[in-house]
């Protein structure tokens, strides 16, 4: 959802319209990803596309003036379901998908009482290192697996991360699909997280959590009540997959 409203935020910049190279250049997107984006928020209205250059669309007006669509209802349902989350665990709310081969932190629930991990090392980067990377990578097939890694290769970034390719595939293959994936400071220090898979039609996904170190006898207690939750929370994820 950030990266399509960055989309749209470069799009409002250019009354005269501006190519999807320069969108994806001025978004900090990878041009594939833009693409992908561009073509959604066409169309769903709030952009329109005429001699290769984009505008902001109708639906962008909509909003201004206070209507609210189906999807936009949709994407509220899904920020206020993982608010409910957050509050009834105590602790910050992930929702990240895999698309495109790439990792993609879709939101974040979190409050000054329960902040997120902060992103030190590119997440989409780092999938080996963190719960929600290593969620995501134990439910794809065993090629899209091998496919990611050699684009992005095992390096620890703590001395407790995983140490090499060899190991980290060993506990990728021994994880179940359905089971909470958890790590301890392998990404960074202090923080000790958990991510529960969720399949939604093809698309790989997960919702995960995190607990300072000190307060680690809270994760499972917190993953528990985070499974109760997915079930009600499945249509409004279903949809931000496809923002």
């Amino acid at each position: 959802m950030r990266r399509a409203l960055r989309l749209l935020e470069s799009a409002g910049s250019h009354p005269s319209g501006a190519p999807a190279k320069q969108l994806a250049r001025e978004a900090g997107l990878p041009l594939p990803t833009a693409y992908h984006l561009l073509r959604t928020l066409t169309h769903e209205g709030y952009l329109r596309r005429e001699k290769g250059v984009f505008f902001l669309g109708d639906a962008v007006d909509r909003l201004v003036n206070g209507e609210v669509s189906g999807a936009g209802r949709a994407r509220r349902t899904m920020v206020e379901s993982m608010e409910h989350c957050r509050d009834l665990i105590g602790a910050p709310v992930y929702f990240a998908i895999y698309r495109e081969g790439e990792i993609e932190i879709v939101a974040v629930a979190d409050s000054p009482a329960a902040p997120a991990v902060a992103e030190w090392a590119a997440f989409r980067e780092t999938a080996h290192a963190h719960a929600i990377g290593q969620c995501l990578l134990s439910q794809l097939d065993e090629e899209a697996r091998r496919d990611h890694l050699d684009r992005y290769p095992v390096g620890p970034l703590t001395p407790y991360s995983v140490a090499d390719r060899r190991t980290l595939l060993a506990r990728l293959g021994a994880m179940r699909r359905t089971g909470p994936v958890l790590e301890r400071q392998e990404y960074a220090l202090g923080q000790v997280c958990a991510a529960v898979p969720i399949r939604a039609g093809a698309t790989v996904a997960t919702l995960a959590t995190s607990v300072p170190l000190h307060q680690e006898e809270r994760l499972l207690p917190a993953v528990e009540l985070l499974c109760k939750e997915i079930g009600s929370m499945i249509g409004s994820l279903e949809f931000s997959i496809s923002i």
